[in-house]
């Protein structure tokens, strides 16, 4: 069981506003904030996002550096997933390999994949498939 996920941000207003919606979307609550930080919860597992320090930010971040390289989260349902997507346009979240939605990640792996402000890929998956999972 994962216990908690913590993730610097260059800007944490604009973090609040992807993450909040999104993490809410999911289920999530508001379990923590602070003047540097802020952190959501389901269950026993929350996310945290801090305020990265200004002498930090030189650097910014890449997924295909070494460290994170993407985050998913399980969509309740295939219905839930379809919907997030005029939701995401509608907010003008870049949305990742669209052409081969929903099955980028492979016949059977109902995704979207999508970035968050600082660009960390963020992928969410249908957990009511009833597909063979096969890579194309």
């Amino acid at each position: 069981m994962l216990h908690h996920v913590e993730i610097n941000t260059s800007d944490l207003k604009r973090s609040r506003e992807f993450w909040g919606w999104l993490l809410t979307e999911l289920g999530y609550e508001l379990y923590q904030e602070w003047d540097k930080g802020i952190s959501w919860k389901q269950g026993e597992t929350y996310i945290v996002f801090v305020q990265t320090e200004k002498r930090f930010l030189e650097f910014p971040y890449h997924r295909r550096r070494t460290g994170l390289n993407h985050i998913a989260f399980h969509a309740s349902s295939r219905y839930q997933l379809d919907e997030m997507i005029p939701e995401l346009k509608k907010r003008g979240i870049p949305i990742l390999y669209e052409d081969k939605y929903p099955y980028a990640g492979g016949l059977g792996h109902y995704a979207v994949f999508f970035e968050d402000p600082d660009r960390i890929k963020v992928e969410l998956v249908a957990s009511d498939l009833d597909v063979p999972s096969c890579k194309l």
